[in-house]
């Protein structure tokens, strides 16, 4: 009996260990996502300027995206379970819903084809969603002045930044200023 309790508790550690960390890689993809559709209201390719760590902590650095993230996580998670439940307990009402397709071998394959196509049509149209809102929030933020070490100043509404660059809207224009470099600015078109 004690190996059958230690061989479960294994069983179900291991488990753990494998959803948590697909479930970081979703999040991270979601947080990629999120924050490419961000910069392209700007015209900004992010995956230009960002490196690898920007990207594993963009999910925690706009709680939007990591509320968002979590969300989506829940709803993949009830949307699988509801479909389970719900073969295993209304098995006939389940094969007229679905014209019994479920019988056949290749439902497996239909079925996670369309719960995956439907995931990523959601994502990007919420990810489009967030990149208007926080194209919105920049461009009613308040100007900031960034002076250089040789006493130049420009002014301008923070877009964002990664660890080396930061993004600035001067009226019109967008300018990536990097921050540790002899380079002052540069202007993306």
């Amino acid at each position: 009996m004690d190996s059958t309790i230690k061989g479960t508790f294994h069983f179900i550690r291991k488990e753990i260990q494998n959803i948590l960390a697909v479930s970081y890689v979703l999040i991270v993809a979601i947080g990629m996502l999120f924050t490419h559709k961000k910069y392209s209201e700007f015209g900004i390719n992010i995956f230009d300027y960002a490196d690898v760590f920007d990207f594993l902590i963009a999910p925690f650095s706009d709680m939007r995206i990591l509320l968002f993230s979590g969300i989506t996580l829940f709803i993949v998670f009830l949307v699988v379970r509801s479909d389970i439940f719900l073969r295993a307990k209304y098995p006939r009402t389940y094969s007229k819903f679905n014209f019994g397709l479920e019988k056949k071998r290749f439902y497996v394959w239909v079925q996670s084809g369309t719960f995956t196509f439907l995931l990523i049509l959601y994502l990007t149209n919420s990810a489009s969603i967030y990149g208007n809102i926080a194209k919105k929030e920049v461009l009613q933020s308040v100007s900031v002045e960034l002076q250089y070490i040789d006493g130049e100043q420009i002014q301008g509404k923070i877009i964002g930044k990664t660890q080396q660059v930061l993004f600035l809207l001067e009226g019109e224009t967008v300018k990536a200023v990097p921050i540790l470099s002899t380079v002052k600015s540069y202007q993306i078109k």
